[in-house]
């Protein structure tokens, strides 16, 4: 049995390692050649397909240009990696001070 497209893009992403990508067109290539089809760009769909998917997930992030976006939205060229184990801590601090920004203009008289 062949490896799903996501498996596949994954274990791309996993074998190439954390701070480094993989380009969605050797991800179709290898699930072209996986299956025995010659025309690899027919799969540049399907690899973005999965990339989305198991970005929504957390278990791939979407880059452009270096910096990770938004799987939902995002346009043009991009590459496959792993997501940046120290990415979710990066958003907690700007969080915390939102609220506090918050609880301060509300007069925290609750």
């Amino acid at each position: 049995m062949s490896e799903t497209i996501e498996d596949l893009v994954l274990r791309l992403a996993t074998e190439r390692g954390l701070a480094k990508t993989i380009c969605p067109t050797e991800a179709a290539k290898a699930v072209a050649e996986q299956r025995g089809e010659e025309d690899w760009r027919g799969r540049l769909s399907d690899v973005r397909a999965a990339a989305v998917r198991l970005s929504r997930r957390g278990k791939l992030a979407v880059y452009r240009k270096g910096k990770p976006v938004d799987p939902n939205t995002f346009k043009g060229i991009y590459r496959i990696g792993l997501p940046a184990p120290d990415a979710a801590d990066e958003t907690e601090p700007e969080a915390e001070a939102v609220i506090a920004d918050a609880e301060r203009s509300d007069g925290g008289d609750d």
